[in-house]
């Protein structure tokens, strides 16, 4: 085989090749022969200058000369191997380069009397375009959001740009290639825009409010590049703005109302009748505000779902159920009468037979379309989205054809990357519902929800599904820029991480808390880890050391940090009130902590700041010290006895070598004694299989993860989740919703735990930056036969399988070409290999401890020892499943009291919640059943 380069880019988004930058970096793969290794690359720019370079293919420093604004480029490269053999030339890459000093000359066109708050903005203009234009671009940004469009054609396929940012210190631009389009003559050069992120109301209850500003307004840049070399601006006069725009009102939480008999005819065409229209007011453009390209792919339209049942209700509507909770809107076709109006509800949830939109709080989800009577259209709303699974439609006459609805899924245009599939259809399909939460909480920066009214950028969330979102997408270029908001926000405020970003929350989000302003630290680290990803940690290891600043300026004389409002182990599910979890919320703190002055220290270092490296150094030891002083007894307990501190302390290596066995056994047991129910929240669940799996407790790790009681991972998936869930319980087991006013059926965080189904049972890691080396060392869980995951590394694809064959398990590998793998399997020493497909055979009991109870008859009745009980698969779902059918009341009870504990035998459990005899004949027959 002969090798070849198969993949080359500019910067880090993988959807365009531009360079935003004068100095990009540059990635390449190859495909070659096993154990094929590149020993030197050569860049070739424009079929003239060539740089020789090392080894090195993810994110390679730019060798040439600067980039200039607005010129064209293709780019090839080649690789020698270390047998001295050469790939050939890549086809050549073609690029334009859009740069941006962040000085911004151009007036915001806005609405010169808006008849309201929030006003939605229709923009025309006309350009005669001379016969020597060679080139043309066209950039834009703006407050609020918007499209532009060349005679009635949109310049790109985003949605919602240019995005959302902290707006008070950068705004994003985007750039198209317009050279097609403005051919020699006069052309129309339209905008559509409203408020979006901008104008939205922030906040809870009475408290919200919009904090950018009131309108939106749009920038708008035409740059004609003459035969000559002349360069020229389109000048900001001459904007129009239509008083009375079909667009009637506009919001991300409110939707949209739009009134088509208010469209002008023609309007987005040349030699349209302006004249009735408004001078547009031109604004000099924000100061202080930096204008810049981002290197990150847009908001796009990224797939289509069909409807699963449409219900026609006898009062005219409609109900729609797509089957899959999603994020986006509905395109709908229609044929409207003039002034008919149709109005469009969404919702994640049914509450009976109707839409259950109080978990919705005050955004209204709703959209409106009042016909013009010309006939069929086709109707999808602009500037807003919605997180629903249902819909309902009234207002149309005519019953609705499946084939006229389609639900529009938006969000960040990100890669798929990662791949997981196991012999278990519960455990397929929660990582199905962590790849639904993510594409639908990817929309613009990573958000906590997406549609009630919040969708804020939580520091939090972003942190612990970070690497769920790696392990399934390309997010680096996402993740990268979102943390460009952070590193700006914290610095306007002292070193404080916000807890959401962008912060339109003002002094409420304007707080230290650990676990969340430890985004600054964690995500830089993974994304070096999980793309090689140098640049973003360097960038922010100023960051890093200011948060390590703040938190030592919190903590007490003994070195603690038990002082100020902690969220905590958020949303623990034994606690009655999400920031009342058990783990003790200073333990938490502290773990952190000594955690991000560790991560703070190596950054540092790597970006050559010795001494402050050597402070976060210090101040992590000082940290480590104090903590353990604190919390840690000499045997092994924590004073804090909770799942999550055990966890937390194992995961984050604050443990001494001699005392984490008895830290995982007093894990398992907790765990164990609560029936391996979840008991951990936003910040132990992503580490909880983690601390048990590297310390010898695969059989607890095994019983939690495929625990089907509530609460577990897999509970949502048989109440027919899609996706995943705030809360534990957010569908309770008799089938209502948690009445709380924080309920929502799509969050990520708990789908951290795909990141495990990869690492773990799927056995593929990083071993080395960007996976220069990985890891294989695949977990065999008991109740699986057969588990594969696929990851395109920055180095080409990876795979790992395994699938057991009688008393063996056969594994197999695939290491990218470039790479090499050290691999850990069962009953043998840790080995290396190269790149190239590997196989192996292990003996199938070795590395999985089986349910054999820690004595006693493993098919015992009723009369066994609890822990015993406990440890075979199943068996606390089915004394609960049978108690549920005789009487709810009394298997939540049972459940909220039952201590599967060495020492007690189960009869004597029934009968103190008063078990009728036949019912623990039913449970004991049960039990004794093979």
């Amino acid at each position: 085989m002969t090798p070849v380069v198969t993949g080359l880019r500019l910067g880090r988004r993988r959807d365009l090749s531009v360079a935003v930058e004068s100095t990009p970096a540059v990635s390449w793969t190859v495909e070659g022969p096993p154990g094929w290794r590149p020993e030197r690359a050569q860049l070739r720019l424009d079929d003239g200058e060539e740089r020789m370079l090392g080894a090195g293919s993810v994110l390679v420093r730019w060798p040439f000369a600067p980039l200039t604004d607005g010129a064209a480029h293709t780019l090839a490269v080649r690789v020698q191997g270390a047998d001295g053999r050469w790939t050939p030339w890549s086809p050549p890459l073609p690029f334009a380069v859009h740069l941006a000093d962040g000085s911004w000359h151009h007036a915001m066109l806005a609405h010169p009397a808006p008849p309201g708050e929030a006003t939605p903005l229709h923009l025309r203009r006309e350009v005669r375009v001379p016969a020597d234009v060679v080139s043309a671009t066209l950039a834009s940004t703006g407050h609020g959001v918007h499209q532009v469009a060349i005679d009635g054609v949109d310049v790109d396929d985003h949605v919602l740009k240019p995005g959302w940012t902290s707006y008070r210190h950068r705004l994003p631009l985007t750039v198209a290639d317009a050279t097609t389009a403005l051919t020699p003559g006069v052309h129309a050069l339209t905008v559509r825009a409203a408020g979006g992120w901008f104008t939205e109301r922030y906040g809870f209850g009475a408290n919200a409010a919009r904090v950018y500003g009131d309108q939106p307004a749009v920038s708008v840049r035409l740059r004609l590049v003459h035969a000559d070399g002349r360069v020229t601006d389109l000048d900001d006069s001459g904007w129009r703005v239509d008083p009375v725009p079909p667009l009637v009102a506009s919001g991300l939480y409110a939707g949209e109302h739009r009134d088509l008999r208010r469209e002008s005819a023609g309007w987005v065409l040349p030699g349209f009748d302006d004249a009735a229209w408004l001078p547009a007011s031109v604004i000099p453009p924000p100061s202080g505000v930096r204008v810049e390209l981002v290197d990150v792919e847009p908001v796009r339209r990224v797939a289509e779902v069909a409807a699963v049942s449409l219900e026609a209700r006898p009062d005219g509507r409609t109900l729609i159920d797509f089957g899959q909770n999603l994020v986006g809107r509905l395109r709908l076709r229609v044929d409207l009468p003039a002034g008919a109006e149709v109005v469009i509800r969404h919702a994640e949830v049914l509450d009976g037979d109707e839409l259950c939109t109080w978990p919705l709080r005050a955004a209204q989800a709703t959209d409106r379309i009042v016909g013009e009577g010309a006939g069929p259209r086709e109707f999808e709303p602009e500037f807003t989205f919605h997180g629903f699974r249902y819909a309902e439609v009234s207002g149309v006459e005519h019953p609705l054809d499946p084939a006229d609805v389609r639900a529009i899924v938006l969000g960040t245009d990100v890669r798929r990357t990662g791949w997981f599939a196991s012999s278990d259809p519960l455990l397929d399909r929660l990582h199905e519902n962590v790849v639904w939460s993510l594409r639908g909480n990817l929309l613009a920066v990573p958000t906590d929800c997406p549609q009630r009214d919040e969708r804020l950028g939580w520091t939090g969330d972003a942190q612990v599904f970070a690497a769920a979102a790696a392990s399934i997408f390309d997010v680096d270029a996402l993740y990268g820029s979102w943390l460009d908001d952070l590193a700006l926000e914290q610095r306007a405020l002292g070193g404080v991480v916000p807890t959401v970003v962008p912060n339109p929350l003002g002094a409420f989000a304007e707080v230290a808390a650990a676990g969340w302003g430890d985004a600054v630290t964690i995500v830089p680290t993974l994304l070096r880890e999980r793309y090689g990803d140098d640049g973003v940690r360097t960038r922010l290891a100023p960051a890093m050391s200011a948060w390590v600043a703040v938190c030592e300026s919190l903590a007490d004389a003994g070195g603690l940090w038990e002082r100020g409002f902690q969220y905590g182990d958020w949303l623990d599910p034994t606690s009655a009130r999400p920031d009342k979890a058990k783990a003790d919320p200073g333990l938490v703190a502290g773990a952190f902590r000594v955690a991000s002055a560790r991560l703070a220290a190596d950054a540092l270092r790597a970006a050559g700041d010795e001494a402050g490296a050597d402070e976060a150094a210090r101040i992590a030891a000082r940290a480590a010290s104090a903590f353990a002083r604190a919390y840690l007894t000499a045997g092994g307990r924590l004073m804090s006895d909770a799942p999550s501190a055990y966890a937390l302390v194992l995961a984050l290596d604050l443990a001494p070598a001699d005392l984490r066995g008895a830290m995982a056994e007093r894990l398992a047991f907790l765990l164990r004694a609560g029936g391996y129910r979840m008991a951990t929240g936003f910040l132990g669940t992503p580490v909880v299989l983690d601390a048990l799996l590297d310390n010898g407790q695969e059989h607890a790790a095994e019983q939690l993860l495929f625990q089907t009681m509530c609460p577990s991972w897999l509970y949502p998936v048989t109440q027919g989740a899609t996706t995943m869930w705030e809360r534990w319980d957010a569908v309770r087991p008799d089938g209502t919703l948690h009445p709380s006013g924080m309920v929502s059926l799509n969050h990520c965080a708990f789908g951290a735990v795909a990141d495990v189904l990869h690492r773990r049972i799927g056995g593929l890691a990083p071993a080395a930056p960007g996976y220069r080396r990985l890891r294989v060392h695949p977990w065999f869980p008991s109740r699986l036969a057969h588990a594969e995951v696929r990851h395109e590394t920055p180095y080409g694809l990876a795979r790992v399988a395994w699938r057991r064959d009688g008393d063996r398990v056969r594994v197999t590998a695939v290491v990218p070409t470039g790479t090499d793998a050290e691999v850990v399997l069962p009953g043998r020493v840790p080995f290396e290999v190269g790149s190239g497909m590997h196989e192996w055979v292990v003996e199938a009991g070795a590395g999985s401890v089986h349910p054999s109870a820690r004595g006693g008859d493993p098919a015992g009745g009723v009369d066994t020892d609890l822990a015993v009980l406990a440890d075979r698969p199943g068996a606390c779902a089915l004394v609960s499943g049978i108690l549920a059918a005789h009487s709810p009341a009394m298997a939540t009870e049972f459940d909220a009291y039952i201590r599967w504990v060495p020492g007690r035998a189960l009869r004597p459990e029934l009968a103190a919640v008063a078990a009728p005899a036949d019912v623990v004949s039913r449970i004991d027959a049960a039990l004794r059943t093979p």
